[in-house]
């Protein structure tokens, strides 16, 4: 009896400890396969914005950098060496033709002005009595009361006589004029300047520089033009890329130094012929309409010596392909755009990129038409990378994706 409860025994323990041993073994193995990852799902496909490229006519204005000019610059010097008597003008103001400037001392003048008058009467006080001394002669030599030689004395004291008055009417018309010109007079309207002799200095005639007076209305804006401008205008005016009306019809916009930009419109009205061999450029000129109002009564718009900008107005572009500037990106290598193909992939294209047109790019080789060019998305884009395209929703999205244009630009190759 006590070896079979002992033999039971035996058994109860020994299947326990097989369960025990099962259990350990299944628990190992869901161990093992929870240690396993589980496969990563796929990731989305990258969604971009693009824009199609097309070609339009769009106008060509490059900007130029230019001077102001006075129309008329108009150097008073006097005709006459004397002694300075009274200057009328006030300096830094406007002056109209024919008004007062100085006035040199007349009184010699008048002086040497009477004097030739009076020699002109003597002269032709002695040219009447030589005309009466040959009308009386000329008779008496037809009844031989007289010989030839009285008549051809005559004949010489006459025209002597007729000679003495011219040179004495030339001497008068020289005191006249020495005489007028003692009073300088505006040759034409202008805003004058500085004076540099007052009263009471000595002036010498046409060497002494008086003022100036320099004519504001209209005015002069000289504009240099390099010579890479000529050629690449010359270029595509021969290719039918750009279209242009007679030169002397170009206009161009003037903007002041502070942004601000003129009312008005210049017509370019000279081109030089030649290159400047120190600079390269080629000068040219516009002329501006510059009224008298423009800021305060009596006072003009723009002044001589002043820097401007001249936007030129008349050329136009034909086939233009135009894309925004977030499009563009730079690298190492130059501008580059990412393509996107017909299966949606990303193409990494270099561009040649040349001007603004308010905010996109005008380009000039890379792109053709009908292609998509992506806009916005570019921390997205990888070369090669398939892509889901929407259109551009033009700047909607500018201020949440201007980071990725600079990551963009840091990834180029």
């Amino acid at each position: 009896m006590n070896s079979t409860i002992q033999w039971l025994i035996r058994r109860v323990i020994l299947n326990r400890t097989g369960i025990i041993r099962m259990n350990a073994g299944l628990f190992l193995i869901l161990l093992a396969g929870c240690s396993e990852k589980a496969p990563a799902p796929p990731p989305p496909t990258p969604q971009v914005e693009i824009i199609t490229v097309t070609t339009q006519t769009v106008p060509d204005e490059p900007e130029f950098i230019g001077q102001t000019e006075a129309f008329r610059p108009v150097e008073i010097r006097p005709q006459v060496t004397g002694i300075i008597k009274k200057v009328f003008f006030t300096e830094g103001r406007n002056v109209k033709k024919d008004d007062q400037l100085y006035l040199i001392d007349p009184v010699p003048f008048q002086a040497l002005y009477l004097s030739g008058k009076a020699r002109v009467a003597q002269a032709q006080a002695r040219l009447v009595q030589m005309e009466q001394d040959l009308a009386r002669v000329k008779p008496l030599l037809e009844q031989q009361a007289v010989s030839k030689k009285n008549v051809d004395d005559a004949v010489a004291g006459t025209l002597e006589a007729k000679a003495a008055l011219e040179a004495a009417q030339s001497d008068l018309i020289k005191a006249k004029f020495d005489l007028d010109n003692t009073l300088i007079t505006a040759p034409v309207s202008g805003r004058v300047g500085r004076s540099h002799f007052y009263e009471g200095r000595l002036v010498s005639a046409q060497t002494t520089l008086l003022t100036t007076i320099d004519q504001l209305d209209p005015m002069y804006v000289n504009v240099s033009v390099p010579e890479s401008y000529l050629l690449r205008r010359r270029r595509e005016l021969a290719e039918h890329k750009v279209q242009r009306p007679d030169i002397f019809q170009l206009r161009g916009v003037m903007t002041f130094s502070d942004g601000s930009v003129y009312p008005g419109e210049g017509i370019l009205d000279f081109a030089d012929v030649t290159l400047r061999s120190e600079t390269g450029m080629l000068q040219a000129r516009f002329m501006f309409p510059n009224p008298e109002g423009g800021f305060s009564p009596g006072q003009s718009y723009f002044y001589p010596g002043q820097f401007v900008k001249i936007r030129l107005k008349g050329y136009i572009r034909t086939g233009a392909m135009l894309i925004p500037q977030r499009a563009v990106q730079q690298g190492p290598k130059g501008s580059f755009v990412y393509v996107i193909d017909a299966e949606d992939k990303a193409e990494l294209r270099p561009i040649q990129a040349s001007t603004w047109h308010g905010n996109e790019w005008l380009i000039e080789k890379g792109l053709h038409p009908g292609e998509r060019v992506v806009v916005e998305g570019f921390h997205r884009v990888r070369p090669g990378v398939q892509v889901s395209v929407i259109p551009y929703r033009n700047g909607e999205n500018a201020s949440n994706d201007h980071s990725e244009g600079q990551e963009a630009t840091q990834k180029t190759p």
